[in-house]
């Protein structure tokens, strides 16, 4: 025995320019009914928050499944695959697609090579997938807005409890070094020299955090430092660029324009405002909101 709760969208064109659009939504569980052999056209996460089950891929080999997991359908992959026929199992899927989809594959949100996914807590995307059943009202004039945001949502979701893929957000001793290094003059060697790695395993070790190389990541810690000097401070544009690591001023404003798309003291003309008593933002520590105590 069964129950299924399915909604199936279809968005309008502007829908698709916010880059991932939900096409589907269902919730069920008990003996589902098998799915496949099939190739869909889009991408689909199915979540699996209890019970168990089996998944095959375009070998057609079985990998059992257990909950909490997550299958990747992937577009043009052949799959198929059932919950336990004596146990079933408790599903949530959704389906989405999109041209951000390429971006989260690079970035290492959707894993195209690794469609079988243990999780080490369904909760976090069930209640995405909740929200996204919510909001899946014909009557709702935000559907297909509401639902896409919280497509983007999922694949964070997903990807923060995604099992066996190294240390808990927040907690990565490797990019809590490169972030607290960021601003010494290190080469990359050296970073990983201080972690115990090899370069080659560092830069394994962020692309597999990050979905980027350290030197990305190195770049985006000090530039986004530099940023907040320039709209809170009044420290002159080259003592910035040493602030954030860069000897020579010229070559800073240079790398600034080239990646934020405008001139450093354009960006604090643009975006100024001196925090008040002259002191400087502490971007790990962000003041309480007026009314809370810190």
């Amino acid at each position: 025995m069964h129950h299924t709760w399915t909604r199936y969208l279809t968005p309008g064109p502007v829908h698709h320019r916010l880059g991932l659009v939900c096409l589907g939504v269902g919730l069920q569980h008990g003996t589902l009914p098998v799915v496949g052999p099939r190739v869909l056209g889009h991408h689909v996460a199915v979540l699996v928050t209890a019970g168990g089950g089996w998944y095959a891929g375009p070998d057609g080999r079985r990998h059992p499944v257990t909950a909490p997991a997550l299958l990747w359908l992937t577009p043009g992959v052949p799959h198929h695959y059932g919950a336990d026929p004596a146990t079933g199992w408790d599903e949530a899927f959704v389906d989405f697609t999109g041209p951000a989809t390429t971006a989260y594959a690079e970035l290492g949100c959707i894993d195209a090579d690794r469609p079988l996914v243990p999780l080490t807590d369904a909760a976090p995307a069930r209640a995405v997938v909740a929200r996204i059943a919510r909001a899946a009202r014909h009557d709702n004039p935000l559907l297909e807005i509401e639902t896409a945001a919280a497509v983007h949502e999922l694949l964070v979701v997903l990807r923060r409890t995604r099992a066996g893929t190294g240390p808990a957000p927040g907690t990565d001793p490797v990019l809590t070094g490169l972030a607290r290094d960021a601003f010494r003059p290190l080469t990359v060697a050296e970073h990983a020299a201080r972690h115990g790695l090899t370069p080659a395993a560092l830069r394994a070790a962020v692309h597999r955090a990050t979905g980027r190389g350290p030197k990305d990541y190195l770049l985006t810690v000090r530039l986004d430092r530099a940023k907040e000097l320039l709209a809170a401070t009044e420290l002159p544009v080259a003592a910035v660029a040493r602030r954030v690591g860069y000897d020579d001023p010229a070559y800073f404003s240079r790398l600034f324009t080239r990646r934020v798309g405008t001139a450093p003291a354009r960006f604090r003309a643009q975006r100024a405002r001196p925090a008040l008593g002259g002191g400087v933002p502490d971007p790990e520590h962000p003041p309480a909101p007026a009314g809370e105590s810190v």
